[in-house]
């Protein structure tokens, strides 16, 4: 008789569409009764809920602003999502998780089908799917699955406690990148999935065993190739009892997976769960549809309903007389000017800790975590739900609306919240030490902290990391644009800023016509837009200097270095000289949309005007603005990073790096860019790195330098480490936590490397910085930070002092890029200089010309007597005894004043501007462009650091407070002042900031304060710098005067104040010289470009 029904139940086994009870496994009985209605009426109750879920979620995006571009080229987008889950390419940063989340998340939905089985099997235990449960490659990927599942969920566990805060360094352990996440969530997800994978895997084994006792003829190996050597735990059991066991098992997979669904159903801030589902359209509508993370260009701001921000739409909402005509929404001030995609962002956030384990901010102890803030904004959009649909329907009614809220109230702490006046962004009055107290999504002061706003440096790491594409910096931004524009709640060394961009259209707030001073004595003229030629066309390339290029004396090195190359390498390129203006990089990330877009307004003009299409740069962020954002305002330039451009060169053999490190010895100075090390490690900026993927050209530069070895940092590339200068956080005190650069730079030392290479001279000034605190403390002396651009010029043009370089005939000296008068970088200054004199000598000698006596400005040379000119002056000139002002020269005795000094100038000798000099007696000027011995304890403090100064003197050096400075009104800004068009500032400047202007508007904000008589002097040395002497003739020397006492008149005015100013700051601790400025102070600086620079 079982012999008989083995025959059939080959035929009957899995054959059937619809589950058939057999008697033959016992009949009916209470076990499967009891599964067949626990399983119909929960999983019915699950489904309903989690339906009723998705409908709330749909409501609750509703909400949100309109956010066009988001669907176009389905294709590409749907390519990108099937990429990204199939491939877990953005997971690949951490190799181990990934493998095993892969398996893990596939195996959610391919054993889906197991699901399905299971409720089958309630009625006929040996039940297989149609078609495909028998087909044995099906059954091969179920069983792989259930066991890489099994095993990848065991994996995650692990690595999920080894990482737990318990073991993490940090307080409280918050190094672990679960600090902050809801572990009861993840321990849950973790067991459902655990669970499940091990009841599918039982009941493989139980179909197995059911098998072998009625099919002996049918191969376990085929059928069963992973479970079935398990299947011999079953033997001896009859096929009832085995049923019993298939019921109690399926009941349990299906009551385990449908409680979890009835969990994330009542639990809509469950991340770690419904990232599941939500991730696909979180990817799939992703900003850029080609699949790029949302970096380099910020998502444009909008007026509120989808539409674009605009100054001409600003413009013509202004003459709109309606007075019901709704406000345009700038910005971010409630959760519910987030567009769409935002609140589907914060709703997809699975806490995985990713982005916080990479935020600078974060690893340096302030209170920014890119995981919380989207977990506080997604628990804050939900609790606030019910009152936003109340608004909605009572017609925008807040009181009716909240008394609605009140009427349906169930208990929970979200019911007592006053919606209508909690403030998304401001003061919380959190612990320091436990940065979780700055998020509370139920306030009552405030949903986040302002520090959590303002510590983002927009590096991207955290866009770069998520594994589900969260827009983390579009939502930091979009939210401090309504700090600024609305409420003018922003840092108070913004205010700073803002003046001196708009007034002067630099951050330093110096005057345009100092734009070429980098460009002085290059033995090749620098050409200029409008001056020297008429259209873009005539050239290569515009190169574009920058900011910090034109006025900072670190990066005046890359932009000269680069200069130098392109000549070099017969590369035709001009500048635009002072019809540049700054990008607006920094404004645009501080919120001020509006200043932005003013300043790119007026630059995309210029570069119109010109005919430019092809533009190279030496700043990450001018590139990433330039080549990304001015593209949204309809401007297209092709954009190249200065490492870009020179690399193609080097590959195209125009330059050809021959110099090893031993060849050109010693650090950079200011006439000699040039420096080279046998080792060396790269700072990757986040600008030029993350936003824009530049990560290949700067190490194929440094892989083209002959005997250079490069030493890359842990955190290199894609998980570069910011230096904490973007975000506009370069204008900002770093006064929480630890400073970013420190963090970074001594992670550079670590690598042992003897030059730290940057792309960027917002990194160089950061990182200089923290080398600078470094070597104060004995570490790092033989370092340098210096631009790739440096080393490249350092290979490519040999040492003036070799051999080889003394005996080239003149003939061949232009071909070369060690000309006359450029000598490299010498041990120590006072070698290079008498290197240079030997050079300089033999060539002259051998040329024989009379011009060769005469001394290049360019060469460092003894001083010639007091009494003996360098040329014969002009008459009026000829009693002067001051040395040219670009040559390295010892002090000359103060007995001969300078031409027209002021009284303190008589009695003061004036040292060279341009050369490196050993620390000079008291009496005489620092020389401002040269690396300086680092000061006694009585010398000034850094003015980075905040001066402990009398309220009337912190007045005069920043704004108190963000309402100090408002931001302009668009009619404000197109009325104002051209930035470059002159050197005082707009009446919208002395407007929002006049209070502070008078007293510094002739300091350098680089510059440390300095003595009335060094200020004083350096006016005599500006009016020299613009008309030398040995220029001039007699005309030209009366000019000079002229200059110079019309010079001193605008400034003696101004001196009680700055005298005032420098007695406060002479009392800091000198001890903070790595520290930043708090803001850069509104200054008139044109003529102080000769005081004491602190960077050198």
């Amino acid at each position: 008789m079982l012999a008989e029904r083995a025959s059939t139940l080959p035929a009957r086994i899995g054959s059937g569409v619809l589950p058939m009870p057999d008697s033959a496994f016992g009949g009916l009985g209470p076990l499967q009764i009891v599964a067949l209605v626990l399983c119909f009426v929960i999983p019915l109750v699950g489904w309903a809920l989690l339906f009723r879920q998705i409908g709330r979620f749909v409501a609750l995006y509703r909400l949100g602003q309109a956010d066009g571009g988001r669907t176009g080229d389905p294709g590409a987008r749907t390519w990108t999502v099937a990429k990204e889950f199939f491939g877990h390419t953005r997971m690949s940063r951490l190799p181990v998780v990934a493998a095993a989340h892969w398996f893990t998340a596939l195996s959610f939905f391919v054993l889906f089908a197991t699901l399905v089985n299971a409720f089958f099997q309630l009625v006929q235990p040996d039940y297989r799917l149609p078609v495909i449960g028998h087909f044995a490659p099906f059954e091969w990927v179920i069983e792989f699955f259930a066991w890489t599942g099994l095993v990848g969920i065991l994996v995650l566990i692990v690595i999920r406690q080894r990482n737990h805060p318990r073991s993490a360094a940090g307080e409280a352990g918050r190094r672990s990148r679960f600090f902050g996440s809801t572990w009861w969530q993840a321990y849950y997800v973790e067991f459902t999935i655990l669970a499940v994978c091990f009841c599918i895997l039982v009941l493989r084994t139980l179909e197995a065993a059911i098998v072998k006792l009625h099919e002996p003829a049918t191969s376990l190996g085929l059928h069963f190739p992973l479970t079935g050597w398990l299947s011999g735990i079953w033997s001896g059991l009859s096929l009832p009892t085995l049923a019993n066991w298939v019921y109690l098992v399926a009941m349990i997979k299906i009551l385990v997976s449908f409680a979890w669904m009835i969990t994330i159903s009542l639990q809509p801030t469950m991340g770690v769960a419904w990232h599941r589902f939500l991730a696909f359209p979180n990817i799939w509508f992703k900003r850029e549809a080609s699949g790029r993370t949302a970096l380099g260009a910020l998502k444009p701001m909008t007026m509120g309903e989808g539409k674009p921000f605009s100054l001409e739409a600003m413009e013509a909402l202004g003459e709109v007389e309606d007075e019901d005509a709704a406000e345009p929404v700038l910005g971010v001030g409630k959760v519910e000017d987030f567009t769409w995609k935002g609140l589907l962002d914060f709703s997809t956030c699975t806490e995985c800790g990713r982005c916080q384990s990479q935020c600078p901010a974060w690893n340096t102890d302030k209170p920014l975590s890119p995981k919380l803030l989207m977990m506080t904004l997604r628990d804050h959009a939900e609790a606030k739900t019910p009152y936003l649909r109340a608004l909605r329907e009572e017609g925008g009614n807040s009181e009716r609306a909240l008394e609605l809220v009140g009427a349906n109230a169930t208990g929970d702490s979200a019911d007592a919240v006053n919606w209508a006046e909690l403030s998304l962004v401001g003061a919380t009055g959190y612990d320091l030490a436990s940065p979780l107290t700055a998020y509370d999504p139920h306030g009552p002061d405030a949903v986040i902290d302002e520090d959590v706003l303002w510590s983002c440096t927009t590096c991207g790491a955290c866009v770069e990391q998520c594994p589900v594409d969260i827009e983390h910096v579009d939502h930091i931004v979009d939210m401090r644009r309504y700090q600024t524009l609305i409420e003018s709640a922003f840092p108070a060394e913004l205010g700073g800023l803002f003046k001196n961009l708009e007034g002067k259209g630099n951050p330093w707030g110096m005057g345009a016509r100092a734009r070429l001073d980098w460009a002085k004595d290059l033995p090749f003229p620098v050409r200029v837009l409008g001056e020297d030629i008429e259209k873009a066309s005539d050239v290569d390339w515009l190169f574009w200097v920058g900011c910090a290029g034109a006025y900072e004396d670190r990066a005046k090195k890359t932009t000269r270095a680069v200069a130098e190359l392109l000549d070099t390498a017969g590369v035709s390129f001009a500048v635009l000289g002072n019809g540049e203006t700054c990008t607006g990089d920094s404004a645009r990330r501080a919120g001020n949309e509006v200043l932005f877009q003013t300043l790119a307004a007026q630059n995309i003009e210029t570069m119109g005007e010109f005919g430019v299409t092809k533009v190279v740069v030496t700043c990450a962020h001018c590139f990433n603005t330039i080549k990304n954002e001015y593209a949204q305002l309809g401007a297209k330039f092709e954009v190249v990073h200065h490492t870009q451009l020179l690399n193609r060169l080097v590959r195209d053999k125009k330059l050809v790096p021959v110099a090893r490190p031993a060849d050109v010895p010693g650090m950079s100075s200011n006439k000699n860019a040039a420096s080279t090390a046998e080792t060396v490690t790269y700072h990757d900026p986040c600008y030029l790195g993350r936003h824009n993927n530049v990560y290949a050209p700067p190490r194929e530069l440094i892989g083209a330098l002959p005997g250079v070895e490069l030493k890359e940092m842990e955190r290199s590339k894609e998980k570069s480490f910011c230096c904490g200068a973007g975000g506009a956080r370069m204008w900002m005190e770093e006064k929480l936590g630890t400073r970013i650069n420190m963090n970074r730079t001594e992670e550079a030392l670590a690598t042992g490397a003897e030059r730290i290479a940057i792309g960027c001279p917002f990194c160089r000034v950061m990182i200089s910085d923290g080398l600078t605190a470094k070597q104060a403390e004995g570490v790092g002396a033989e370092v340098e930070v210096v631009d790739v651009a440096q080393m490249l010029l350092a290979a490519v043009k040999r040492n003036v002092a070799t051999p080889e370089a003394a005996e080239a005939p003149p003939a061949e000296a232009p071909e070369s890029p060690a000309e006359p008068g450029m000598p490299s970088a010498a041990p120590a200054p006072l070698a290079a200089g008498s290197a240079a004199v030997t050079v300089t000598a033999a060539e002259a000698a051998e040329a024989g010309a009379d011009d060769a006596i005469a001394a290049d400005p360019w060469d460092d040379q003894p001083a010639a007597p007091a009494t003996t000119p360098t040329e014969t002056p002009a008459p009026e000139v000829a009693t002067t005894t001051e040395a040219d002002p670009w040559d390295d020269q010892p002090s000359a005795p103060a007995t001969t004043p300078t031409e027209t000094p002021a009284p303190e100038v008589a009695t003061t000798t004036e040292a060279d501007p341009w050369d490196d000099q050993p620390a000079a007696p008291a009496t005489s000027e620092a020389d401002p462009w040269d690396d300086q011995p680092s000061a006694p304890a009585t010398s000034e403090a850094d003015p980075w650091d905040e001066p402990a100064a009398t309220p009337a003197d912190a007045s005069a050096v920043a704004p108190q407070n963000g309402a100090s400075y408002m931001p302009p009104s668009v009619a404000q800004l197109q009325t104002s002042e051209d930035p470059s068009a002159g050197d005082e500032p707009s009446g919208t400047a002395e407007a929002a900031g006049g209070a502070t202007a008078g007293a510094l508007d002739s300091r350098d904000p680089w510059d440390e304060p300095d003595t009335t008589a060094a200020n004083a002097e350096s006016v005599a040395e500006d009016a020299v710098t613009t008309a030398t002497p040995e220029d001039l003739d007699s005309e030209g020397a009366a000019q000079a005067n002229a200059i110079e006492e019309e010079s001193v008149e605008e400034e003696s005015v101004e001196e009680e104040s700055v005298e005032d100013h420098e007695s406060a700051d002479a009392a800091e601790d000198p001890q903070t010289e790595q520290s930043r400025p708090s803001s850069p102070p509104p200054a008139n600086a044109d003529d102080l470009l000769s005081a004491p620079d602190p960077w050198d």
